[in-house]
């Protein structure tokens, strides 16, 4: 056992990663290579303005209670509203639309025009033709490098079966080949 005398000067031992010995393009290669989902993320501000953006950082939480997570570039200039509002949808992509995806992924600005969609229940966009839509309050948010991690507690969701999914991988879309 260390005396009090030793525990007094000896220096703190906060643990702390080391820094990255690879580039922020190494990072993202490398990132680019877990093959991901690809999602709209969208909502509607309290004016009724629409908000849409594609991300592919979704994942599952909990199940009880119903939890979902995604993270957006605090750089973002739809961060506002999808901080501030009570609600968002996640819609998961299905094969055939992967124009929508990056239509919501680029500056387009009028990237809503003719897109169909019905409103959920707390006014959120729910996309036609989705593989599976979750309607989810927006519980909470962490602040974490330059992103914020969203995480959602569902209130409904949807899927519309045998639907093959959109997928991300290495910088290009793909659809499912099972094995």
């Amino acid at each position: 056992m260390l005396s009090p005398a030793l525990i007094a000067t000896a220096p703190a031992l906060t643990p702390k990663a080391r820094a990255p010995s690879f580039s922020q393009r190494e990072f993202r290669a490398s990132l680019a290579m877990f093959a991901t989902g690809v999602t709209i993320v969208t909502a509607r501000t309290p004016s009724g303005e629409l908000v849409g953006l594609t991300a592919n950082s979704f994942n599952s939480v909990s199940l009880t209670p119903p939890l979902v997570l995604w993270s957006l570039s605090q750089a973002a200039s739809s961060m506002a509203a999808l901080s501030k509002g009570s609600h968002y949808a996640i819609n998961i992509l299905a094969a055939d639309q992967k124009a929508l995806a990056e239509r919501f992924a680029s500056k387009h600005d009028d990237r809503w025009q003719g897109v169909a969609f019905t409103e959920g229940v707390a006014g959120a966009p729910l996309l036609s033709g989705a593989a599976a839509s979750f309607e989810c309050f927006n519980r909470s948010r962490y602040e974490e490098g330059d992103h914020v991690i969203f995480v959602g507690e569902v209130e409904r969701c949807c899927h519309r079966e045998g639907a093959a999914p959109l997928l991300f991988h290495g910088g290009k879309f793909y659809t499912e080949h099972p094995l």
